[in-house]
């Protein structure tokens, strides 16, 4: 059973996506919820996001849209350092804003602005000893940042009990089918 669960997976940009109103986004999001949905029935209490964009903030938003249904889920926004949306332009650091306005709980890691990469592998390791279980958007035809939050997280479960569970294009294109047939006459 998974009480806390890591959510990540590509940016935007590696998915052609380059804004958050694109079509795609909206299948994306419908894969997660369904990824979540039997989780949360098993009494998942927490979702961890580092607030990057694409993935991690389309989850923020299936996690706010489920807490009128669920209101025991909660969400975390845990940044890897401090004001990791300096460098964004305007729209997007209005969304980021305001998701951390709506998460239940919001930190860094490490309490100071960027300086290295080893941030970003410090919060993958904080990630996987905080949570029993990683939820990754994720597809091994197309490597991207996930692949090293993936990795770690086989290394990590080789010692420890922890639940992978990824989802790759094939479920996307599933999903994308689900709706159109959905929305078709049958």
């Amino acid at each position: 059973m998974v009480k806390v669960l890591a959510v990540s997976g590509y940016k935007p940009f590696e998915l052609g996506v380059f804004n958050k109103d694109h079509p795609s986004v909206q299948f994306i999001k419908a894969a997660m919820k369904k990824a979540l949905l039997p989780m949360i029935e098993e009494e998942l209490e927490w979702i961890l996001i580092s607030g990057q964009l694409g993935v991690e903030l389309w989850t923020a938003e299936v996690v706010f849209d489920l807490q009128s249904e669920y209101p025991e889920l909660k969400l975390a926004v845990i940044t890897p350092f401090l004001e990791q949306e300096s460098n964004w332009n305007e729209t997007n650091k209005e969304w980021y804003s305001t998701i951390l306005m709506q998460a239940d709980f919001v930190d860094s890691i490490t309490k100071k602005g960027y300086e290295k990469p080893w941030q970003f592998r410090l919060k993958n390791q904080f990630f996987l000893e905080k949570s029993e279980g990683l939820l990754l958007l994720y597809d091994h035809e197309k490597e991207g940042s996930p692949k090293y939050l993936y990795e770690l997280a086989l290394d990590y479960q080789k010692q420890h009990d922890y639940r992978i569970e990824l989802i790759t294009f094939y479920d996307l294109q599933m999903i994308v089918e689900e709706e159109q047939f959905k929305q078709s006459d049958f």
